[in-house]
Formats: structure tokens, C-alpha cells, sequence
């Protein structure tokens, strides 16, 4: 999901670090010293990358995406990776079309270090083609100071109609986050094809665009909010930890209609140039310290279970948003369907442009 914090597109990464010698044991181990990397920006532990080039004599070309859909249509283009991490229902589409090649478990021992939150998730069960690598939830984030936590407890996502907070709120521009919230605040799933509902969660984010002069944004609303310059936000977990972090105004809460639980994992093409070094990759992150350094550089929650039992408890104990909700029978996984995914990002250009 995400997995706002989006970089200049096409932005390629060369970081080389390895001496001769272990670039020739790495050639004859894995038959390359290369890994190419396909990755949301701003997504990893600060040394996540140079640790393990220097652990295994290798280098990582890494660039990064902005979307799931860019990271697919150049997938589609022939360009080739080692390793993709794209979100859930993404994974369901390139499981589908073939293009995703089957993992060895038994060169990934670490995936005994997942957290049950992320075990068995419905668009890979077995694990037998992703490694799950953050996870978490969409909630509101917003100034305890100024909007009464009753009320948001009460009111969920019919907060944001409340014309209290006319021009102060953050919503995110993307028409699947934006209908899930509306579908949920109506008491639907947000996967429904049901032409009605669909209608109805519309109207209401017609109400919303014309009552309420919200804010559409993306990462901005990271900083937006750390400043206060707005009170309440529609949020991913993982920017909410950082907002919570930055300023103690700020509170977390997920709506009691249910909301989006959504998890990135770690993929091998089908056309894969370096499959054993990828299998390596995935392996690594998933060891206790790249883990840690994954998570709480980014404030993602942790697919390590230690890891997140520890941030849980120490570093992140007193911040409400780091620690995804779990086996709440409200809350949903995205599925891959295009034909509705085409349908809302219509839909939604139609509600910013209405008033």
C-alpha cells in the first residue's frame, strides 16, 4: 500500500561496496554478485542495503516505484528484477497472469520468523510465491486537542461529513482508499461490485467534496499533519506512527466499521535473471536486525514477529498506530479486480470534480 513516501520516478540507485574476492565468491555461489531491486522509495531500513551487500560481496541495483500499477506495466515492458514488492492484490494479479515464479522455502529458513498476523494471507496462503514484508491498517489520525475522541469513536468515517472540521482535513488521492472509507462508513464491503452501493459510497464522496473542502494529497499528508496544519487525516499506519512520533497533538483510531488491512511482500519475477541471490535477499530481511532497521527507520509494522513484539513493547509502546489490528471480522484485504478498479478511478475523478 502503502507506502506514500513516493521519490522521483525512474530513480536509479548503484551502490557497489564489495572488493573483487567476494564478488567472485558470490559469482560462484549464486552464478552473480548483482541483485536488481524493485522497490517503493523511502521503504527500507537505512542500511538495509549496504549491510547486505557487504555480508555477501555482492552490489544492489535499486530503483523505485510510485504505484503497483507503474511497477506493473514495466514488468509488462520485459524489463527484468530479481525482486519486486508490490501489495497484496497486485500479487494476486501477477500470481494469476504467470508472471511470479515459485519459491524455495528451503532457501528462505527465515520465514519461520513471520509474525501470525501475516501467515496465510489469502492472496498467497502457502507462501509459495511471496514473503510478507510490512503490513498494516488505513485509520484516522487526528489533533486529540481539537476533535473530541469521543466523537471519532462514535462517528468513525461519518466524522469526515462532520462540517465541524470544513477545511481541515487530509484525504488521500486514491480512489480505492477513498471508496473503501465510504463503502465502510455505509455498512458495505470495500470490494462490493454491487452497482448501488457503489452509487451510494459516491454520493458520499460527493457530500464530502462539496461540504466538507477537503484536501486531497499523498505523502504530504505526513508533513501536513506532523505541523498541524490540518485535524484530521484518513491514514496508513505507517505514516500514522510517524505522525504520532513527531507530534504528541496527534491520536490514532480505526474505525469500528472496518477498514483496509493490507500487507507488501517480497516476489521473484518469472524472468528473473538472479533467482538464488534474490532467494538470499528475502531470506536476509527477514532476519531479526534487518528487520529492525527495516522498521523502525520507516515505521511500518514488522512481518519478524520479535521485532514487532519488541517495537510493540518498547520503542513504539505509547504510539497507537504502530501495531496493526488483527482478526477483526470488519476488516478486508483489497482483491484484484480490475473492471471495478477502472470503475472507481472514473468515479473518482467525478467527485474532485464536482461542486
Amino acid at each position: 500500500m502503502k507506502k506514500l513516501f513516493a521519490l522521483v520516478l525512474g530513480m536509479t540507485m548503484m551502490v557497489t561496496g564489495c572488493g573483487n574476492s567476494g564478488t567472485s565468491e558470490a559469482v560462484e555461489e549464486y552464478g552473480s554478485a548483482t541483485l536488481k531491486l524493485y522497490n517503493w522509495g523511502e521503504y527500507m531500513g537505512e542500511d538495509l542495503i549496504s549491510n547486505f551487500e557487504d555480508t555477501f560481496g555482492v552490489k544492489v541495483i535499486l530503483e523505485y516505484f510510485d504505484s503497483n500499477e507503474m511497477m506493473y506495466t514495466k514488468l509488462q515492458s520485459g524489463e527484468f528484477y530479481d525482486v519486486l514488492i508490490p501489495s497484496d492484490y497486485m500479487i494476486e494479479r501477477l500470481i494469476a497472469d504467470g508472471s511470479l515464479q515459485a519459491l524455495d522455502l528451503s532457501l528462505i529458513p527465515n520465514i519461520g520468523n513471520l509474525s501470525e498476523g501475516v501467515k496465510n494471507l489469502a492472496y498467497d496462503v502457502d507462501n509459495t510465491y511471496s514473503v510478507p514484508y510490512f503490513w498494516g491498517n488505513v485509520g484516522i489520525v487526528y489533533n486529540h486537542d481539537n476533535v473530541d475522541p469521543a466523537e471519532v469513536e462514535r462517528l468513525g468515517y461519518s466524522i469526515l461529513l462532520d462540517e465541524t472540521y470544513k477545511g481541515r482535513i487530509y484525504i488521500y488521492d486514491s480512489e480505492r482508499d477513498a471508496f473503501m472509507m465510504a463503502l465502510k462508513s455505509l455498512g458495505y464491503s470495500m470490494n462490493t461490485d454491487v452497482e448501488s452501493e457503489i452509487d451510494a459510497a459516491y454520493d458520499w464522496l460527493v457530500q464530502l467534496n462539496n461540504t466538507m473542502n477537503p484536501a486531497y494529497v499523498m505523502d504530504e499528508v505526513i508533513d501536513g499533519m506532523i505541523n498541524g496544519n490540518k485535524d484530521i487525516a484518513v491514514v496508513y499506519s505507517g505514516d500514522a506512527t510517524t505522525i504520532l512520533e513527531e507530534n504528541e497533538e496527534m491520536s490514532f483510531f480505526m474505525p469500528l466499521e472496518g477498514t483496509n488491512i493490507w500487507s507488501d511482500a517480497m516476489v521473484i519475477p518469472a524472468n528473473a535473471e538472479n533467482p538464488l541471490l534474490a532467494h538470499e535477499f528475502i531470506n536476509y530481511v527477514l532476519t531479526y536486525d534487518a528487520s529492525y532497521d527495516n522498521s523502525i527507520t520507516v515505521g511500518y509494522a514488522s512481518s519478524n514477529k520479535e521485532v514487532l513484539a519488541d517495537l510493540s513493547e518498547n520503542e513504539f509502546a505509547d504510539n497507537e498506530a504502530y501495531l496493526p489490528r488483527t482478526d477483526y471480522d470488519k476488516d478486508e484485504v483489497f482483491e484484484d479486480n480490475q473492471v471495478l478498479k477502472q470503475k472507481l478511478a472514473e468515479l473518482w475523478i467525478k467527485v474532485k470534480a464536482a461542486n
